[in-house]
């Protein structure tokens, strides 16, 4: 007589697990922020090809701070990633007097940003040069 052991009938059946969800951002589908983002973008499309171009992280945490970039400072950056790009640089960190913007040179694209607020208690990581940028 072939009898279940007592074990396997106490196991209960698989099934599969409920799809994960992830969390929603913080100060995400705030209307301030979708505008900021959606003026921001619409600049970006604007300009040429090759052009600086913002991560979404990089346009969350300035919408955050309350930041917005002038077309003044967007030149500015632009031409501190072509100082770093002359000089071999991969990621470089841009110094403005009241702003810190880490830079994938290659791609043209503003990864992260950082206030003046919080720029004192930062450490950047995996950066391969600095510029500094006056004014702006």
């Amino acid at each position: 007589m072939n009898r279940p052991s007592p074990l396997v009938s106490r196991i209960p059946p698989l099934r599969s697990p409920a799809p994960a969800r992830k969390p929603e951002a913080a100060g995400r589908g705030t209307g301030t922020d979708d505008a900021f983002a959606g003026m921001l973008q619409a600049e970006l499309a604007r300009r040429a090809p090759g052009a600086l171009q913002f991560s979404r992280h990089a346009q969350e945490r300035l919408a955050a701070a309350g930041r917005t970039i002038t077309p003044d400072q967007i030149a500015a950056v632009e031409a501190a990633v072509e100082k770093a790009a002359a000089k071999g640089a991969r990621e470089s960190l841009v110094l403005m007097p009241d702003l810190a913007l880490v830079v994938n040179v290659r791609n043209r694209t503003v990864i992260t940003a950082v206030d003046e607020a919080r720029m004192r208690e930062q450490v950047f990581t995996n950066i391969d040069s600095a510029v500094i940028v006056d004014g702006g």
